[in-house]
């Protein structure tokens, strides 16, 4: 059972980058989805949640408005679109099942933004 993250690259501030990720099962009937980040030598950061119904939750005021997080069960794949994005934004993008995180983490899409 994996997720692939993908979409990651070098941008520069202002900039927007769309991430995918795709799992290897289905994820219809997984309630909740969540996409994560870190940074070296922190610990892994909840970026934002969505519900089985599109309902979605930024947990940082940083990236309220900027973020948008959305899902395609039909594709088994989340999205998030990152946009008018900050150097404070660059760290290793995740996905996994929320609130338990049953995928295994995968290597995650490295973000890099540059000022």
């Amino acid at each position: 059972v994996q997720l692939q993250a993908s979409g990651g690259g070098l941008v520069q501030a202002g900039g927007s980058l769309r991430l995918s990720c795709l799992a290897s099962i289905s994820i219809f009937s997984i309630s909740g989805m969540g996409w994560y980040r870190q940074v070296p030598g922190k610990e892994r950061e909840l970026v934002a949640t969505i519900s089985s119904g599109g309902n979605a939750w930024y947990n940082a005021d940083s990236v309220k408005g900027r973020f948008t997080i959305s899902r395609d069960n039909a594709k088994k794949t989340v999205y998030l679109q990152m946009n008018s994005l900050e150097p404070e934004d660059t760290a290793v993008y995740y996905c996994n099942a929320f609130p338990q995180n049953f995928f295994s983490w995968g290597q995650g899409t490295q973000v890099t933004v540059s000022s």
